[in-house]
């Protein structure tokens, strides 16, 4: 009995050795992968909010871009290249009209930030539809995807109750990142796509439409890394961003064309009271 315990007891400190050494590892990885990419490109995205195709008549399609560094548009080198610009004009190509563009996306945030975000829209906008990308930072802290699709699932629900359609491109494959070192790549990789799903079937779930983004655009990163990463190796390039909003694109056009046809347009809304203890404004 007592050589038993001390097989066990052995284990267990081996285990545990495992996992001290495993996580110092991943530590120090991480502090490399930080090194590499640093920050050339700074904190600020291009401002792209304007009026887009306005040589079309009729009034612009509100469009609004939520999320983090993807859908604020940094690394993009001119404004129409951002992925809100793209959008943009490509919505506004393909239905012949004009865009409206609002982008409350924010470099670095996460999935809790997405109610700060649509507390900043002015509370008489009008939101035909909205395109979230947020994840890799949730990933990255550490954010439980429980978590992450709880404020998903709230976000959608607080913009169709404004009115508007809902489109969600699920978070990347980390793995195309090669500035990480691995094993920490492979890691971020399993935890991304896991997110990714959980994004995918919450967006369903709350009457959004989701875009596999890893499947759309994923093996391009993979394969084309020098093209489609901007200099930082993180974020995209404008090849990286005109790729991405093609993948995007079809469901932003469904989402418009249900948005224009349905009553929940016809009339504007009143952003919703929430109570939290105390009324809160629409103030971010």
């Amino acid at each position: 009995m007592g050589r038993t315990r001390l097989v066990v007891a052995g284990v267990v400190v081996a285990i545990s050795g495992t996992l001290v050494g495993g996580r110092m590892l991943l530590t120090r990885q991480a502090a490399i992968a930080r090194r590499r990419i640093g920050k050339p490109l700074g904190e600020d995205s291009l401002d792209a909010d304007r009026v887009w195709r306005r040589s079309f008549e009729g009034e612009p399609i509100e469009l609004v871009l939520l999320g983090d560094s993807l859908a604020a548009g940094l690394g993009a080198a001119k404004r129409k290249q951002t992925l809100g610009g793209r959008l943009a004009r490509g919505l506004g190509q393909r239905m012949h009209r004009a865009v409206r563009l609002r982008t409350v996306a924010i470099v670095g945030s996460e999935s809790p930030d997405l109610d700060r975000q649509i507390d900043a829209l002015p509370a008489e906008a009008r939101v035909h539809v909205a395109v979230i990308v947020v994840g890799g930072n949730d990933v990255t802290h550490r954010l439980p995807v429980s978590a992450s699709a709880s404020h998903l699932h709230a976000a959608i629900g607080r913009l169709r109750e404004r009115g508007a359609e809902v489109v969600v491109g699920t978070c990347p494959d980390l793995g195309a990142l090669r500035a990480v070192p691995q094993p920490l790549r492979r890691l971020a990789s399993s935890m991304s796509r896991r997110l990714a799903a959980f994004q995918s079937e919450t967006a369903q779930q709350a009457g959004a439409e989701p875009v596999d983004l890893r499947r759309a655009v994923g093996p391009l990163f993979f394969d084309e890394p020098e093209a489609m990463f901007s200099m930082d190796r993180f974020h995209p390039s404008p090849l990286g961003y005109r790729r991405t909003a093609e993948a995007l694109l079809p469901a932003v056009c469904r989402a418009a064309q249900t948005a224009l046809s349905s009553p929940r347009q016809q009339e504007p809304r009143q952003p919703e009271q929430r109570q939290t203890g105390q009324r809160q404004t629409g103030q971010s």
